[in-house]
């Protein structure tokens, strides 16, 4: 039987095939991706060859971790990809957006798409993240489609990740100002989810965008979820948290802003919204009350803030860093 590597063609039919079988943020695949490209992990993982850099054991790992996963007929998935209409995006596509390259290993393999990836052509400065809640206040919703729509008349887009709450509002806000919005899933861009967006998420698909770096038919889980927190972050030039407990999963998106040197706001709220609070009084987090500050975020010019690293933001509110009108490009 021919091997994975042999049954594709090219980068990106090999990038496909590596987001069906490997986890997203998958540290080493990424490792390996961004030194010898698609083609050639594809190889490496169905070799008996070192990998240069790698342990001999660490390799041993990664490839029974990833054949197990190669089953007959794998590549059929495409097809069913090609149905529905899903394009694809890899780094050496122009429509890539740059701010994923400064994830470097933690760049996603590839990028599933539905709708407008234009949006993804514009500068950092021109697109925020809106995240936090999911079981948000009546308030907390409030705010967080008041300053979607506010980005929308200043024909910025906002990126967000399709919840309940706080997501939901700032999408459902930035359509209703007819702005432009991205929404970034933590599985198949075929299961939207949560099943009760499912209507909202297809108006996305149709008139703005929708990215997934996990490959039609995978569902969401934690891990993809948190994985896919880091997208929301490199995507756009500033996260923005209107509401948020302490330990909401929106608090790894800010972690992973920090990180890249991207802006960071919340909106300050009563001790129930301990997360946004926490965040401007530990210094972390500029203040927020309406869609002009976060402008001030976007347009500010950011140098790489070293004194922050991922452990001790982390410690700070409890949190472990995840572990392992253009449609995209077709099949």
């Amino acid at each position: 039987m021919a091997t994975l590597a042999e049954q594709v063609q090219g980068e990106r039919m090999a990038r496909v095939a590596l987001s069906m079988i490997a986890e997203p943020n998958d540290p080493i695949t990424g490792y390996v991706l961004a030194r010898h490209g698609g083609v050639e992990a594809l190889r490496l993982i169905e070799s008996d060859d070192e990998v240069p850099g790698l342990a001999r054991a660490d390799t041993l790992m990664w490839r029974e971790r990833l054949t197990a996963r190669v089953t007959p007929g794998l590549l059929d998935q495409m097809a069913q990809a090609e149905r529905h209409g899903f394009g694809t995006l890899i780094p050496a596509d122009k429509e890539w957006p740059a701010g994923l390259n400064d994830l470097s290993d933690r760049a996603p393999y590839l990028l599933w798409t539905r709708g407008a990836v234009s949006f993804l052509m514009t500068a950092l400065s021109d697109r925020a993240t809106i995240t936090g809640a999911r079981a948000a206040t009546a308030y907390g919703e409030q705010v967080a489609g008041e300053l979607a729509a506010g980005l929308a008349d200043e024909e910025r887009v906002v990126v967000s990740g399709g919840a309940y709450g706080i997501e939901g509002a700032a999408h459902k806000s930035v359509l209703a100002a007819s702005g432009q919005t991205i929404a970034v899933l933590a599985g198949g861009l075929d299961r939207p989810y949560p099943a009760g967006h499912s209507e909202l998420l297809n108006r996305i698909g149709d008139v703005g965008l929708l990215v997934s770096e996990l490959p039609p038919g995978a569902a969401p889980t934690r891990h993809r979820f948190l994985a896919r927190n880091r997208l929301l972050a490199a995507l756009s030039g500033a996260t923005v948290i209107p509401e948020a407990g302490p330990r909401s999963g929106s608090m790894t998106t800010v972690i992973a802003a920090r990180e890249l040197s991207r802006g960071v706001g919340a909106v300050p709220g009563p001790v129930t919204s301990a997360g946004p609070n926490e965040l401007i009084k530990q210094g972390f987090a500029s203040l927020v009350t309406q869609p002009s500050d976060v402008i001030d975020l976007l347009d500010a010019d950011r140098t790489p803030d070293r004194t922050v690293t991922r452990p001790e933001v982390g410690r700070e509110f409890g949190h472990r860093h995840p572990s392992p009108g253009t449609p995209g490009r077709s099949l």
